[in-house]
Parts: C-alpha cells; sequence; structure tokens
C-alpha cells in the first residue's frame, strides 16, 4: 500500500488546526499588547504626560521581566505537562485575564496582568512548539517552522487594524483579545493526536538563543544587525501609543505592514548586491528612516516613513533567518523589543516628547547598522556605493582591477549521496553535445598531488586528522586545482564544471567540524586567488535519503553520523540564501530528468556562444567519484 506524501505541510489536518489556533493564540497576544498599553495610559492621563509615559514602560517593563524570569523555565517544564492540557488553560487564562481588566480599572491590575499574560504565553508557546514535530513528518519541519514566524510576525497588522476598529467602542478594545483567545482554545480542545508530554524542549531561552549564534565573526555580526532593527522597532512602539489609541494602532499596523511585505520579498530585493551588504544597507536605513521620523509631523508622512522602515527590517530579517538559519533569534528579538519600549517611553515622558529618544535610537542604530555591515561584508576593497549603484541597476559590480576570464566556471555542490557528481556529468555531457569545450573536474584529487591528498582526506583509517588540518589539505588541493586545472582552462574560454569547490569546505569543515567559517573562508580565498564560480549548483538531498544511496564501504567522510551531515546540510543552505545571484538550489528527491532539465534551463543563461573545441574530461582516468 502507497502512502501520499501531503503536498503541503497544512494538508496534515492535525497541525493545520494546530496553526490555526497558533495564529488565534498570537493575533491575541498583539491585540492585548496594544489594549493593556492603551489602558496603561489611560487610566493614568490625569496625572499628567509624564505619568502616562511610566506607565506604559511599566506595562512593557511587566512583560520583559516575566520572559527573563520564566523564558528559562518554559521550555523544561512545558516537556513535562500534558501539551493539550497546557495550550487550553493557557488560552482560557489569558481570556479571562484580559476580561478582568476594564472591570478592575486599576493600573496595578493593568500591569499584573501584562505579567501573567506573558507567563502563560510563554508555557502556551513551549507547549505548541513542541507539538508541532510530533504531528508533522521531519522533511516537513522547516515548512511548518516558516508557518510559525508567519503567524508570530504575520499577525500583527490584523492585529493594529482590528484594535484601531475596536478603540472606536471603548472599553471594548479587549474584546477582539478575549475572543481571539477563546477561537485558539476552541481548536485546541478539538485537536487530536497530540502525545501528552515528552519530546526535546524546542523553545531556546534567550541565553540559549544568544548564545547560538556560535564565535562566528559574521554570524554575530548579523545578530547585532538584526537586534538593531528591532531596537527601532521597539522605540518606535514604545512612543506612539502616547499619541493617542488610533495613531497608536495606525503605527504599529503601518509597521506591521512594511515588515511582512519585507519578509516575503527580501529574498527578491535588490539580487544582484551581495546578501550580507543588503542586510547592512537594510539596517542602516531603519536608523536613518527613525531619525527622520522622529523630526516629521505631518501624520501621513510618519505613516510612509513607518512602511519604509518596517520594510527594511523585514528584509534584514528575512536575510538575516536565511544566513543563520534558526529560530533562536525569536526569544531574543522578544527581549530586546520589550526592554527598549520599557526605556524609550519613560525616556520620552522626561524629555517632554518623542524626538529626543527617537534620534538617539535613530542614531544609535545606524552606528550599529555601519558596524554590523564592517563585520559581515563578504566584499571587501569592492566600493559599496558604486556595488549598491550597480544593484540598482540590475548589474553585478566588478571592479575594474578584477581581471575577467573568458571561460565560465560552474560548481555542484551537495552532501553524501545527494546525486551532484552524476548531474555534473549530464551537464558535462548536454554541454559537449552543444558544441562547448569542456573540462569535468573535482575535488579533491584532479592533480597528481590532489590525488595523494584525496588518498588521505577521504581514507576511513585516517580517524586522528584534525579538523584544522584537514580544512589545510582541502585548501593544499584546492590551491592546485584552481592553478593547474581550472585557471588554464578558464584563460583558454572554456567551461569547467567541477564536483565540489570552496563551499564544501565552509559546510564540510566550517558547519561539519564547527571551525570558524570566516577562517575557513580566507584561506580558502587565499588559496584559489578569489576565484568564484558564475553559478553554483545545490542539489539538496536529506541526509538520511542520501547516506542511502551509497555503495561500497564507507570512507572518512561518509561514515561520519547523521548529525554532521545535517549541519553539512544546513550549511549549504545557509550559503545558497546568502547568495541568490550565483547560487541555484534543486531538490535532490526530484526525478534524474526533471533536476537535468531545471540545471540545463539555469546554465542558459550564463552560457557564452559555442566554439567548438576538443573537450576534457579529467575524470575519466581516476576511481569513481562519490556524491
Amino acid at each position: 500500500m502507497t502512502v501520499r506524501r501531503p503536498a503541503h505541510v497544512l494538508d496534515i489536518s492535525s497541525f493545520r488546526r494546530l496553526w490555526m489556533a497558533m495564529s488565534a493564540s498570537s493575533l491575541g497576544d498583539w491585540l492585548t499588547l496594544l489594549a493593556l498599553t492603551v489602558l496603561a495610559a489611560q487610566v493614568t492621563a490625569a496625572n499628567g504626560y509624564q505619568s502616562q509615559a511610566a506607565a506604559v514602560g511599566g506595562v512593557f517593563l511587566a512583560k520583559l521581566l516575566a520572559a527573563l524570569l520564566l523564558g528559562p523555565l518554559a521550555g523544561p517544564i512545558g516537556v513535562r505537562l500534558d501539551r493539550r492540557m497546557t495550550m487550553l488553560v493557557a488560552d482560557l487564562a489569558r481570556l479571562a485575564l484580559v476580561a478582568s481588566v476594564p472591570l478592575a480599572g486599576s493600573y496595578t491590575w493593568v500591569v499584573a496582568a501584562a505579567f501573567l499574560v506573558e507567563c502563560a504565553a510563554l508555557f502556551r508557546g513551549a507547549a505548541s512548539d513542541t507539538t508541532v514535530p510530533a504531528l508533522v513528518p521531519t522533511e516537513r519541519l522547516e515548512e511548518a517552522t516558516r508557518l510559525g514566524v508567519l503567524v508570530t510576525y504575520g499577525t500583527a497588522p490584523v492585529a493594529a487594524l482590528l484594535f484601531t476598529v475596536l478603540t472606536a467602542a471603548g472599553q471594548w478594545m479587549v474584546a477582539g483579545s478575549a475572543l481571539a483567545y477563546l477561537v485558539s482554545a476552541t481548536l485546541v480542545f478539538t485537536l487530536r493526536g497530540v502525545p501528552r508530554r515528552g519530546g526535546a524542549v524546542a523553545t531556546p531561552s534567550v541565553l540559549e538563543g544568544w548564545r547560538a549564534v556560535g564565535a562566528d565573526r559574521r554570524a554575530r555580526g548579523v545578530r547585532a544587525g538584526l537586534l538593531a532593527t528591532v531596537a527601532a522597532g521597539g522605540a518606535l512602539v514604545g512612543v506612539s501609543v502616547l499619541a493617542g489609541a488610533v495613531a497608536y494602532g495606525v503605527v504599529v499596523g503601518a509597521l506591521g505592514v512594511g515588515v511582512a511585505i519585507g519578509l516575503f520579498f527580501g529574498s527578491r530585493v535588490l539580487t544582484q548586491l551581495s546578501r550580507l551588504r543588503l542586510l547592512g544597507v537594510s539596517v542602516v536605513a531603519v536608523g536613518a528612516a527613525l531619525g527622520v521620523i522622529a523630526l516629521v509631523g505631518d501624520r501621513s508622512v510618519v505613516v510612509m516613513l513607518t512602511v519604509a522602515l518596517g520594510l527594511c527590517a523585514g528584509v534584514a530579517w528575512r536575510v538575516g533567518l536565511d544566513v543563520l538559519r534558526g529560530a533562536f533569534m525569536e526569544p531574543v528579538a522578544r527581549v530586546t523589543l520589550l526592554l527598549v519600549a520599557a526605556v524609550v517611553a519613560p525616556a520620552a515622558g522626561l524629555t517632554g516628547g518623542a524626538v529626543l529618544a527617537l534620534l538617539a535610537v535613530g542614531g544609535l542604530v545606524m552606528v550599529g547598522g555601519a558596524l554590523a555591515l564592517r563585520r559581515v561584508d563578504d566584499r571587501k576593497g569592492v566600493s559599496l556605493s558604486e556595488d549598491l549603484l550597480a544593484a540598482l541597476r540590475g548589474e553585478r559590480y566588478t571592479p575594474g582591477d578584477v581581471e575577467e576570464v573568458p571561460g565560465v566556471f560552474i560548481a555542484f555542490e551537495g552532501g553524501e549521496g545527494s546525486g551532484k557528481t552524476t548531474q555534473s556529468r549530464l551537464l558535462a555531457i548536454w554541454l559537449r553535445d552543444q558544441g562547448y569545450d569542456v573540462v569535468q573536474t573535482r575535488e579533491p584529487g584532479s592533480t597528481k598531488i590532489g590525488m595523494r591528498l584525496r588518498a588521505i582526506l577521504l581514507d576511513a583509517a585516517e580517524k586522528g586528522l584534525s579538523p584544522r588540518a584537514e580544512a589545510l589539505l582541502y585548501a593544499a588541493d584546492r590551491a592546485e586545482h584552481v592553478e593547474k586545472v581550472i585557471g588554464p582552462a578558464l584563460e583558454r574560454g572554456a567551461l569547467v564544471i567541477t564536483d565540489r569547490y570552496v563551499d564544501s569546505s565552509l559546510a564540510y569543515q566550517g558547519a561539519g567540524r564547527s571551525l570558524d567559517p570566516a577562517d575557513v573562508a580566507d584561506v580558502n580565498a587565499w588559496a584559489t586567488k578569489g576565484l568564484l564560480p558564475r553559478l553554483t549548483v545545490l542539489i539538496d538531498t536529506p541526509p538520511s535519503i542520501g547516506l542511502t544511496r551509497l555503495g561500497g564501504a564507507a570512507d572518512r567522510i561518509e561514515s561520519e553520523p547523521l548529525d554532521f551531515h545535517e549541519r553539512v546540510r544546513k550549511e549549504f543552505r545557509k550559503l545558497a540564501a546568502a547568495a541568490p545571484e550565483r547560487y541555484l538550489v534543486v531538490d535532490g528527491t526530484l526525478p534524474l530528468d526533471e533536476i537535468s532539465r531545471t540545471v540545463q534551463d539555469r546554465v542558459r543563461d550564463i552560457l557564452p556562444d559555442p566554439v567548438p573545441s576538443e573537450s576534457e574530461d579529467i575524470t575519466g582516468t581516476m576511481p569513481a567519484i562519490r556524491d
């Protein structure tokens, strides 16, 4: 009997119901944040502007304390509790809390309710996060995670719109929150197939999220840039509530719309510009937009600038999440937003308005963006202004002193058993049939010295080889490869197709062996004289599938544990996301001919006119190449 694989993760009925409940819960949380901060300002209005500002800051501070105190405990405790019951109780508890706030009419209860709602949300989030892997197959988890990010941020503009409408009904502004929590509780109550407890802790604490970025200086730069954009958003949210409930809802809605657009279209913005440079430029633009917002008095202009600010922040986050490939930034970002809002709102009260507070945060964000750009810049020595102008024209900027070679360089990358070797051979055959001069090669082992290095690197008996030594040996093979094979072929105008290149070292030694990717990149840049492929084809195959395709005795790399190969795959995907202009990512589980057609369609775009010549296949006399 054949089991039909779902075409989309939402085709899984149990996950679809859980996702709908997550959407309603997230919508309720955004509505509650808006309602409680406005209520705090309203119940303290008689005490003056400074008291209002301090009161709003107190609500953000209460939520921040809950996140810091209970955030590290929610995950470990949550796996010991009944997941479905935890979600249900959290939804009903938040419903009761928000409904009680207008009845109490006390600022003290507003702050207490904010604290308790945040506590319930933390346990509810931990329960839903650990439920997802129990309902979704492993190969669909990444898709499910993206949908989770969508509901976390995508419900913000919807909540702002609903809040603005409900504000006209006075105390009924909390009705939206209560209804959202009721819908979530109803969906959870009817949810079936959820394991009661156990499993891994899916939601990291703030400290774990901070540490998860690791010691890589570029990753730390990306983190700093993303948090700078969150700080700008937190400052804007913190002070806009003081302008009145309707203005608050409009500003938060405009910010949410901008972020949503940026997240969705971020991968298509200035595709000829390095993704890391785009991130840095976007962060600086966020700071500049916040500074202008502080100085502009016209509300319609403020709304447009807020959308632009959100758009730049969304682009930065799309690039950053693609690079970091982890949801661990979410708790850190949440704490950052609450912290900045809790500080900026009272600061606006002390200075008599939002101008100085927003200018200060905007300036700091611009400086942070510039520092992040300096740290993550992957085109050092290339003029940023020229690079940006060329990208705006839809072109890739190449400095005048960089020598252009007449040939075309194509690399195939992928994990063990991905099918990249087969596809590189098929492409070479297809190109030769078109009349092109083709050199098909591989790494390691395409030179006499390379063959000796290959024997060392892949010998299963060489278990004691240190990660640094391994990285240097691969770089040595690559230096010979470029000097003796790739370079001369490109100089004469040939099409060079290599099975593995620099990205394999970044994935296997950088991520697999946990070396600093920047160090690995620097060594290989020196070894190859900075030569990069015109196109890199990544055959993306899950290791659980690829490793089953291998025949014969496993070599030293193939015999590594599954988690090693999972890290390698994630790094390949991260590299592709960071440079989409030179990558083609193909699903390695598709039929062979479908993959070939996809590769051929992409390669056609970079082909010169064919010049018939004698082609080379320097792998022809060598042992079989492993995928």
